[in-house]
């Protein structure tokens, strides 16, 4: 008999989950390694995982033990297989677009009939109101990046509204832009997975909620964390590493099942917070602390932020978003006020997986939140992903107008295409004159901005807009502009470029001063360019200056993308779980 190891809100041994999840994994044809480990502290374990022959494809488990933070990591992974999370960013190509099916076999098409209006049948009107208040929402908004099909309409997922278990038809759209994996869980059953999705919305509100309010919270008492001591035994291990730690409870009054931890490095005068939910308090306390070392050894724990008085900065967009990121935010030195703004409360949602799920769903009806979830099993793993409007986005509504991304839709093809150079002088001021007229930041990453998988150690990994400016500029033979964009490119970029395109700019900008100095003759200085940045470097640097192309190490494609080998592994990741779907969709 194998050995069974059963942990509270799991409703499987760790063992059988795992058995489970590697055997599926390996039956859909995914190859997975065990990248990395983490054990710095005594009971706190994380894993990072990946696809061999993917790497976009790829989870991270914590836990109080090895075997804990293994099934983590495959349950993420599982979580994000079923809801095609690993391919949210990127374009699926022209096949797929036009496929029997893009997303699922249950997604529903609406027809764009007119620019202006949105399609009878999309959302209800909660949620319209919600999204559109101003009905400023235009169908091509609601166009979904991974198809980028204007021309079949606008694809929307079913989810069911939990108040009265209706089916509303919510755009795909809508779920990348502003949601990206909040709400998401993988489990051994419907209600463990969907607690843990619950769990992690009122987490990530919560979380908000005291940074941006600059709430202050109330220590857990010393007899509470005594029931606790494999927890008490990780934060000694770091008291005694140098790093003060502050365990507070974070439920404001009983109100929600979440967790503070609050690290202090005094080496460099930062600290960092982590918070975890889940209606059980021991699993809670567990998971906020290993989720503080999640991927992190000790000596990583020198790159956070000092506290700040200045609550304004604290309570930015810009500063959450850092938070739901990576947590390095900045947070309040109010959080740490002797007098906390809440009492202690020994809270406790807990009972078996359907009770807690009774217990969640409790708190969103008496804040009068609708709850929509959308179920998968096509996999045979139950997963799900949980939208609450208002409480568990990530960006706000207003981002579908103003950083929508399927901004990049209608640049792909001729951005792809750019590399043949064509010297077509029209196309490439009309690019310059439209990057400007459509205000797209300079700092854009171009394979984000067109959902690609860009060759590693090419020019597409870091290409931005301002680098594109500089090689348009050089097409139209503007050497001023394309020497002002080249020095923005060294400043932006310089520190991730690869050492021969590092070279290759330090040529470019040394090319273009000398061939704009009137008074010199660049062909005296050829034999020392050769020497100082190599000769495959000055000659494509000195022919991009003379009006020969100047988009230096970029592959050109069209939109089936066949020479981009990376993006081709995931298209085959893809593949894999179409077949699943189309084999196993209930």
């Amino acid at each position: 008999m194998t050995e069974q190891t059963f942990i509270p809100g799991k409703d499987a041994a760790l063992e059988d989950s795992i058995a489970k999840f590697q055997q599926k994994l390996t039956a859909l044809g995914f190859n997975i390694e065990e990248a990395s480990w983490l054990n710095p502290v005594p009971n706190v374990w994380s894993v990072h995982i990946r696809d061999k022959d993917c790497p976009q494809c790829f989870s991270n488990g914590k836990g109080a033990s090895k075997k804990a933070a293994l099934a983590s990591a495959l349950g993420e992974y599982f979580e994000r297989l079923s809801t095609n999370y690993f391919f949210a960013d990127f374009y699926l190509g022209q096949d797929i677009a036009n496929g029997d099916f893009v997303h699922y076999p249950s997604e529903k098409w609406f027809p764009i009939e007119d620019d202006e209006t949105l399609p009878e049948g999309i959302l209800d009107d909660y949620l319209s109101n919600y999204f559109d208040p101003d009905c400023e929402l235009t169908p091509e908004l609601l166009v979904d990046l991974q198809s980028g099909n204007y021309d079949r309409g606008i694809v929307t997922m079913p989810y069911v509204r939990q108040s009265d278990q209706q089916t509303v038809y919510i755009p795909q759209s809508i779920i990348a832009n502003l949601y990206v994996s909040n709400g998401m869980s993988a489990g051994n059953t419907k209600n463990e997975a969907r607690v843990q999705g619950l769990s992690e919305v009122f987490e990530r509100y919560v979380k908000n909620k005291i940074i941006a309010e600059a709430i202050s919270l109330p220590l857990i008492p010393d007899e509470v964390m005594a029931r606790y001591p494999s927890v008490q035994a990780s934060i000694q291990k770091l008291e005694d590493e140098g790093f003060p730690i502050l365990a507070y409870d974070a439920s404001l009054g009983g109100q929600y099942p979440v967790i503070c931890v609050i690290l202090l490095n005094p080496n460099n005068g930062t600290c960092f917070s982590s918070f975890g939910a889940h209606p059980n308090f021991q699993v809670a306390l567990e998971r906020t602390v290993t989720e503080l070392l999640q991927g992190r050894s000790l000596k990583d724990l020198d790159v956070f932020t000092p506290p700040s008085f200045n609550n304004e900065d604290v309570a930015e967009h810009a500063n959450l978003e850092t938070h739901f990121i990576d947590s390095s935010g900045l947070i309040s030195w109010d959080l740490f006020k002797q007098d906390a703004d809440f009492d202690f409360a020994d809270w406790d949602f807990s009972g078996t997986t359907q009770q807690e799920y009774d217990n969640l769903m409790a708190i969103f009806r008496k804040e009068q939140k609708e709850v929509y979830i959308m179920d998968y099993n096509h996999l045979d793993v139950y997963a799900c992903r949980i939208i609450v409007p208002g409480m568990s986005d990530i960006y706000p509504p207003d981002d579908l107008i103003y950083a929508n991304n399927n901004m990049g839709m209608d640049w792909r093809e001729i951005l792809l295409d750019l590399p043949h150079f064509h010297h077509d002088q029209g196309t490439y001021e009309e690019l310059l004159a439209e990057l400007d007229e459509q205000g797209i930041d300079d700092a854009t990453r171009v394979r984000e901005f067109i959902g690609i998988v860009a060759p590693p150690q090419s020019g597409w990994t870091t290409l931005r807009i301002g680098e594109l400016k500089s090689m348009l500029y050089l097409a139209l033979n503007d050497l001023d502009a394309a020497l002002d964009w080249a020095n923005w490119t060294m400043n932006m970029n310089g520190s991730v470029f690869t050492p021969a395109r590092a070279n290759y700019y330090r040529c470019l900008i040394s090319s273009i001063e000398l061939f704009l100095d009137q008074t010199r003759e660049p062909e005296q200085y050829r034999m020392v360019f050769e020497k100082m940045y190599g000769k495959s470097a000055v000659d494509f640097a000195w022919k991009a200056v003379q009006g020969g192309n100047p988009f230096y190490d970029l592959l050109a494609d069209d939109e089936h993308l066949q020479h981009f080998q990376a993006h081709q592994k995931l298209l085959a990741a893809y593949a894999k779980l179409q077949k699943a779907k189309r084999e196993n969709w209930k």
